[in-house]
């Protein structure tokens, strides 16, 4: 079964979108359960060099990048999954990218599948420590946790993956 959790940070500058599609340690509570993603949790994903989409609100429909060609980033680091998104010139990057440059988007979304013995039960909360990524998605209205946060930048983001990578490789 796919879930989707929703993410925290996201800055938009020139045609790209920035942020984390997952902070580790963060709890969430998602229906009657309290959810924490541990560092790690994506590292199988990214090292499988499997293709992520990136999405609007989970439409496979609107399709904003992909990580096969290349204009889909993402690196783990010490705080989550870190993405870049280059947008395309298609009328749903364009309304997405002024959601987000105007404050009104909700934040992002990834959609996973739990990896076997991937996740640890501890009472009602659940620790996700191996998944298989599906995609990122940004969101329009109320991402699954409670405490994400929408920031838009039109001024050189604060994101650098590439110094990210170089840092993970160490």
């Amino acid at each position: 079964m796919i879930e989707r959790r929703a993410v925290i940070e996201l800055r938009a500058h020139e045609r790209h979108l920035q942020g984390y599609a997952a902070k580790f340690g963060v709890e969430a509570r998602i229906g009657n359960f309290i959810e924490v993603i541990a560092p790690g949790a994506f590292a199988s994903t990214l090292a499988k060099d499997r293709d992520v989409l990136a999405l609007v609100d989970h439409d496979r429909a609107k399709v904003l990048a992909r990580t096969k060609s290349g204009n889909l980033k993402l690196v783990e680091d010490a705080q989550g999954l870190a993405f870049d998104i280059s947008l395309p010139k298609t009328q749903a990057a364009s309304d997405i990218l002024e959601l987000v440059t105007r404050g009104d988007a909700g934040g992002a979304s990834f959609a996973f599948t739990v990896e076997p013995s991937g996740e640890r039960w501890t009472g009602q909360r659940r620790e996700l420590r191996s998944v298989t990524l599906h995609e990122i998605s940004i969101v329009s209205s109320w991402p699954a946790y409670p405490n994400t946060e929408v920031v838009a930048r039109t001024r050189t983001p604060r994101l650098n993956l590439a110094k990210l990578y170089l840092e993970s490789c160490k």
